[in-house]
């Protein structure tokens, strides 16, 4: 029976949606741990300067993963690799062999690289976060701000060959396992949160991250192994990584762009005053499960398909499963995004309004998260648009959409952060419109009004760019928008009369009614969404059963033919 299960988690996985929904759902276990970590934070720390400590302390590291690990990422190495072992010698000759020296060299390299950057790092650690935070490295914590910066310096080097290793489970349809590595990586982090911040505080956590790396890594080895392309250490030859980092580096410089973007961010939250890192980035996660469940798993679903489809000259093909893509990501992201606005207030209470976190916190994480939400459909398009663009080999186009992201976000959150301190009428506008008047710390609602508003114009640029490969395909996003958006807005508005003729009934003086009312506000409006969906006949509705259904059924696990599922919905 073991066997039985074994086999069945390592087993390629066939069809876009079949892989796309069955990485959602191990998506979703982890964003659920990710979620249960985050409540033990806000019920341990609150709001406060030992949450912001935290937070602050992965935005170095996370910029080293961006600056090196990405010139080697996956999603380069997954059409080279795919590439040698569809070669005339195959997967038992030559191709294969040849495989192996690209990733062992590429381990290698990214081994030394990322080693000596984070060394670097780690010695300017000091310099570096006081002109970063200058608040936090005043903290009575500083020495452990500063050790545990040092610490998480690790991580990206073992994120990193988790990534390189990766290539061969997704190329292998193992989508399971690969799924199942952030699983495993939010486990490390509880664990450390639980067993060993008791005795050694915030370094304690830092080391349940580095646990959470390892398992990150090792879940890979034994499909690599088997595949026969497990890397050696090697001196790495710099002709060879080459051919691979030309074509890395704008994706590397886009991600570099990226976390330096949400460090700038975070760094301004920083001086909105106590809290504010941590309301800020608790909100950010919440909204980076949807995003995770929907925009991620699809792009992540899609890319090797597309590659594959570029590479064969199959450009009908590619637009056809890219349309298909767009068409699911607007289903699932209208809905969402407007029932997480109507709903905002109970889902942060359920999930973090316990212990330390009072009820500001509460609110004033509500309505950052309300915000951030808006943006969820821009970020599955600019998502799903950079791996269409890396498959096509036209890896400056995301770097231009992400160079003027961070430009319209920072700008605009510097902008309206002193907007709301300079301009008194409106900062008293938005802070009731979303609720939080007089809450200490409500500028940090600007910021990620500025954050949106660079995501909203990443995603215009991006879907007007993508008509240099895949001509005519905005046309054919109308229709599922207007339906999509349509749908949710009166959902929405249902939920909302829901809720307030329940909250006429029954005050929210507890977690049991809060839940409760939650919930059944949030069944109203996905039942009326569904309902004039099927009245419009939409086609990613009526898919969405049958694709549910062929997830489980031995059709899921069939010999890999087009990603495209056979009634293209």
């Amino acid at each position: 029976m073991v066997r039985q299960i074994l086999s069945r988690i390592s087993a390629p996985v066939s069809g876009l949606h079949q892989a796309a929904y069955l990485l959602a759902g191990l998506t979703l276990a982890s964003q659920v741990l990710a979620l249960l970590r985050d409540r033990m934070f806000a019920h341990l720390f609150g709001a406060g300067e030992v949450l912001d400590l935290y937070y602050a302390a992965f935005r170095i590291p996370d910029l080293v993963y961006a600056l090196v690990v990405s010139l080697v990422s996956a999603y380069v190495l997954i059409p080279r690799i795919a590439g040698l072992l569809d070669g005339p010698d195959g997967d038992a000759g030559e191709g294969r062999a040849r495989a192996r020296e690209l990733i062992s060299h590429t381990a290698s390299f990214l081994f030394l690289g990322a080693g000596a950057i984070a060394l670097v790092a780690a010695v300017l650690a000091p310099q570096l976060l006081a002109i970063l935070f200058p608040a936090l490295t005043e903290s009575v914590h500083a020495d452990q701000f500063i050790g545990l910066v040092r610490l998480l310096l690790l991580q990206p080097i073992l994120l990193g060959l988790s990534s390189v290793l990766s290539s061969v489970t997704q190329l292998k349809r193992r989508f399971f396992l690969f799924a199942l590595s952030p699983v495993l990586y939010n486990l490390g982090i509880i664990l450390g949160t639980a067993l060993l911040y008791p005795h050694y505080g915030l370094m304690g956590i830092g080391l349940g991250v580095l646990i959470g790396a390892i398992a990150h890594v090792a879940i890979h080895i034994p499909v690599v192994r088997n595949a026969g392309l497990m890397p050696r250490p090697v001196l790495p030859d710099f002709r060879l990584l080459w051919s691979v980092a030309k074509d890395s580096a704008p994706r590397s410089l886009a991600l570099t762009l990226g976390s330096f973007s949400t460090l700038l961010l975070v760094a301004l939250a920083s001086r909105t005053g106590e809290g504010g890192v941590s309301v800020f980035m608790l909100a950010a996660n919440l909204e980076a499960v949807p995003l995770s469940l929907i925009g991620a798993a699809y792009a992540t679903a899609a890319f090797p398909v597309l590659a594959e489809q570029v590479g064969g000259k199959r450009l009908e093909e590619f637009k056809a499963t890219l349309v298909t893509a767009f068409r699911h990501i607007i289903f699932w992201s209208s809905v969402i995004t407007v029932l997480a606005i109507v709903l905002r207030a109970h889902i942060v209470r359920v999930l973090y309004g316990s212990g330390a976190f009072d009820w500001d916190d509460t609110r004033l994480t509500a309505a950052i998260f309300a915000v951030l939400v808006i943006g969820l459909l821009a970020q599955g398009i600019v998502l799903l648009a950079s791996r269409a663009f890396y498959a096509s080999g036209r890896s400056w186009n995301p770097l231009a959409v992400q160079f003027v992201g961070l430009v319209l976000s920072v700008v605009s959150a510097y902008a309206m952060l002193s907007v709301a301190y300079e301009y008194p009428p409106i900062r008293y506008f938005f802070e009731a419109l979303l609720r939080v008047p007089e809450v200490q710390g409500a500028p940090i609602v600007f910021i990620a009004i500025g954050a949106t508003l660079g995501q909203l114009a990443m995603a215009a640029i991006a879907l007007g760019s993508l008509r240099a490969v895949a001509p005519g395909m905005a046309s054919s996003l109308a229709r599922p928008l207007f339906e999509g958006l349509g749908a949710a807005i009166v959902g929405g508005a249902a939920a909302y009369v829901a809720l307030a003729f329940m909250g006429a009934l029954a005050p929210l003086t507890s977690l049991a009614v809060v839940v409760a009312e939650g919930a059944v506000a949030g069944i109203v409006g996905l039942t009326v969404s569904g309902t004039i969906l099927a009245y419009l006949e939409n086609q990613e509705y009526h898919g969405l059963v049958a694709s549910l259904r062929r997830l489980t059924s031995a059709e899921a696990l069939e010999p890999y033919g087009s990603m495209n599922d056979r009634s293209n919905t």
